[in-house]
């Protein structure tokens, strides 16, 4: 595990502006909300090239509970290379306001030498060469399946959703698409990817203390690296980023919770789809519904424009039953509302193209290290599952964002499965909110 900080400099075409550190800037802004000057006249008072006195007189404020001030140190990015898929999906979970992207499973090298230690990853000594071989074998699997269905691509290419007029050269990478985007469901969960993200101190510190307040070793060790990169950049607000009681104790329960039922839930059969919409259109006496739902929708040329009152003030609750990790990587990325899976194995997901009898030694011998794991409660099972494990996922927002989301998670690109669950979801949404069907824009998701 890497973790680099990315200080970011004002290009030349700003050369004549205020240059102030992430923290000087918080301190600045902090004043400047409390004083009638302007920002010129506060700064005239700073010494640019020795803040520490200024900066000292206002930080203080956070410990009192101003956490605000924090927000204001502007965007602060942060690399993390070599952590496992489940660290990435763990860290968007709790960092939902911030942006930041993951490496895809079409880039990341797939065999062993992409795994951390079983030591590393709290694998005990007594599983630790069980798990080695697991891994191995899912890796060998998700090889063997994707030259089998790359073959099958270029034997039968009615199969790929290729654009009319499609080059040779897109005809290659959509079909590599293919097979890659269907193969990945072998891929471990400790598989090392790639993740970068940016946001304030104040949400820094936040995700730092949740990591840091986790039983996995991974995330302690991953919260003292980014730690001691932050202070750099941030070195007062980031006291405030240690492990603390409140969200230990919810670590503690979230993970009783998953064990139990993932113990009772644990399978290898494929599990059906069930989606589940909650939409509450209620609103207070004083301030009625003011907007019809066509109204709010009809004036977007596309999914990027604004939306109105209607949809803005409706709240949306969904969950699937069954997502499996693949697409959970990538649904699990929009940053609006509340996320959550227990992140569990309650089935496992393969598609058409796969023979599941074909795995079925595999996928036994996962679910029997998984069961093993998860009888000894150790947090670490998340590390024996493999991205076709189906768990189940909730998503918690306001109806304008729900609607982007689906549009853009059955739009052009997306990748087969997600749109599936998409499609699913929406259409229970629609059931519930009829208005919005000739406004909302369902894509093919096509090609690849």
């Amino acid at each position: 595990m890497r973790i680099t900080g990315l200080a970011l400099v004002p290009p030349p075409t700003a050369a004549d502006l205020p240059q102030v550190t992430p923290e000087l800037l918080a301190s600045v802004l902090a004043r400047y909300s409390r004083s009638n000057d302007g920002i010129h006249s506060i700064l005239d008072k700073v010494d640019i090239a020795n803040p520490d006195a200024s900066i000292d007189r206002i930080l203080k404020f956070v410990d009192y509970g101003h956490a605000s001030i924090g927000g204001l140190t502007g965007g602060l990015a942060i690399a993390l290379d070599d952590v496992s898929m489940w660290l990435a999906l763990k860290m968007f979970e709790i960092a939902q306001m911030a942006d930041g992207q993951e490496s895809s499973t079409r880039y990341i090298t797939m065999d062993a030498n992409n795994l951390p230690k079983p030591e590393a990853i709290g694998i005990s000594d007594e599983l630790a060469s069980e798990w080695s071989d697991l891994m191995a074998r899912s890796f060998a699997a998700y090889h063997a399946e994707y030259a089998r269905l790359d073959a099958l691509g270029e034997a039968e290419p009615e199969r790929i959703r290729l654009p009319e007029g499609a080059k040779p050269v897109v005809i290659n990478r959509l079909r590599k698409n293919f097979a890659l985007d269907r193969a990945r469901y072998f891929i471990p969960m400790a598989t090392r990817t790639n993740l970068a993200l940016v946001q304030t101190t104040r949400m820094w510190a936040t995700t730092v203390k949740h990591l840091d307040s986790l039983p996995h070793s991974e995330a302690k060790a991953a919260a003292k690296l980014i730690r001691d990169e932050l202070i750099k950049q941030s070195p007062r607000l980031m006291r405030h980023s240690f492990a603390e009681k409140s969200f230990e104790a919810q670590a503690t329960q979230e993970l009783e919770l998953s064990l139990k039922l993932g113990l009772e839930r644990l399978s290898t059969d494929p599990l059906a789809d069930e989606v589940w919409v909650k939409v509450d259109r209620a609103m207070p006496p004083f301030l009625p519904e003011m907007q019809e739902v066509a109204e709010s929708l009809k004036h977007r040329a596309n999914r990027y424009g604004y939306q109105g009152l209607a949809t803005r003030r409706m709240r949306v609750n969904f969950a699937w039953n069954n997502m499996a990790l693949a697409e959970l990587r990538d649904l699990n990325r929009h940053r609006t509302g509340h996320r959550w899976t227990p992140c569990i194995q309650a089935g496992f997901y393969l598609p058409s193209e796969i023979d599941r009898a074909t795995h079925a030694e595999l996928l036994a011998a996962q679910a029997e290290l998984t069961r093993k794991l998860m009888e000894r409660g150790a947090p670490a099972y998340v590390y024996s599952l493999l991205l076709g494990a189906q768990t189940p996922f909730e998503h918690g927002t306001h109806a304008d964002k729900f609607i982007y989301e689906v549009e853009l998670r059955t739009g052009m690109g997306a990748h087969f499965r997600y749109a599936e669950h998409c499609s699913a979801v929406l259409a229970e949404f629609l059931q519930q909110v009829p208005e919005a069907k000739n406004w909302v824009v369902e894509g093919m998701a096509e090609p690849e």
